[in-house]
């Protein structure tokens, strides 16, 4: 696990969420010069688609479950616009408050990523709340997730590594049979700003192309491991035909072994919610999976629509 900034604190807020266990970064850069900062300030230094084969999808279907609607990735990268842009490292940041308000991010970062299809929040002039599941590796608990999803009928993304279609296509099957959209978490979780074009392309195109050739899927939205990201890697995600999902809540909720209690995890949440909410959970949390029905009930109560992600 790498070193986290302690989200205990509910000013500020960043995510390193490396729970694949799986290979490491390439030490290489994305094209030249890349320069790296802290990132920990948000600055440098500081429809349901079935598989294929089954034709019988009803418009209907389409439009209420949108699920992994993108066309095939065909475009290469164009290197020499790329090259062109800053390849700074940033972790995402939000800055939280107490009085259920979109949260804070720097003027010039979003003025980045709605440049480049990012997005962090949805429509914040109504009571919408967007869930978000990331998963590098199954620890039991998404079973229940689906379980507790399916009983209170929502719909949510789950953003995927590669290790995790390859060990449990049972449960992404689950997933798109019940509605739920998948997300691309890139194949083997680098950080994005530190591999070359070539693999840049790999751990995209690679886990779109997974899912495709096992499901029949195909998906637009990209999660960049750890919150990691560049505007150079912002403009590449975009050319593929992605956009990049960042949050508005996340709670250090990706170790396996930090267990707190149902409780601790619902009044995480719960504190955090806001209009056009999009909170990033791990389903390797035993918390946030024995909290979720509560979370989910008591969300509906206040009033607010737990939505597909349809962003």
């Amino acid at each position: 696990m790498e070193d986290v900034t302690n989200n205990d604190n509910e000013d500020t807020q960043s995510a390193n969420d490396n729970e694949t266990g799986d290979e490491k970064p390439d030490n290489n850069n994305v094209g030249d010069n890349a320069n790296k900062g802290n990132g920990n300030n948000g600055q440098a230094n500081g429809e349901d688609k079935k598989p294929e084969g089954d034709n019988e999808e009803t418009t209907q279907d389409k439009e209420e479950l949108p699920v992994n609607p993108k066309e095939p990735n065909v475009e290469k990268l164009d290197v020499e616009a790329l090259n062109k842009l800053d390849n700074t490292k940033y972790s995402w940041w939000i800055k939280l408050n107490s009085e259920h308000k979109t949260p804070e991010i720097n003027s010039n970062i979003k003025e980045m990523i709605d440049k480049y299809d990012g997005i962090y929040v949805g429509d914040t002039s109504k009571k919408v709340i967007y869930l978000t599941f990331d998963e590098g590796y199954e620890n039991g608990y998404t079973p229940k997730i689906l379980d507790v999803l399916k009983e209170n009928d929502v719909k949510t993304i789950f953003f995927v590594t590669g290790s995790y279609i390859d060990r449990n296509p049972e449960l992404i099957q689950r997933m798109l049979d019940e509605g739920h959209q998948i997300g691309n978490h890139s194949i083997s979780h680098p950080s994005l700003p530190d591999v070359d074009y070539e693999k840049l392309e790999q751990e995209l195109l690679g886990l779109d192309d997974k899912l495709y050739e096992k499901f029949g899927v195909r998906t637009k939205y990209m999660r960049p491991p750890s919150g990691e990201y560049s505007e150079r890697v912002l403009a590449a995600a975009q050319q593929l035909g992605y956009k990049t999902i960042f949050w508005s809540f996340a709670y250090d909720d990706w170790y396996a072994d930090k267990i707190r209690g149902a409780d601790y995890a619902y009044n995480k949440v719960m504190a955090n919610l806001h209009n056009g909410a999009v909170m990033l959970l791990h389903a390797v949390s035993k918390d946030n999976a024995d909290a979720l029905d509560r979370i989910i009930k008591d969300i509906k109560a206040q009033g607010y629509e737990i939505r597909p992600f349809d962003l």
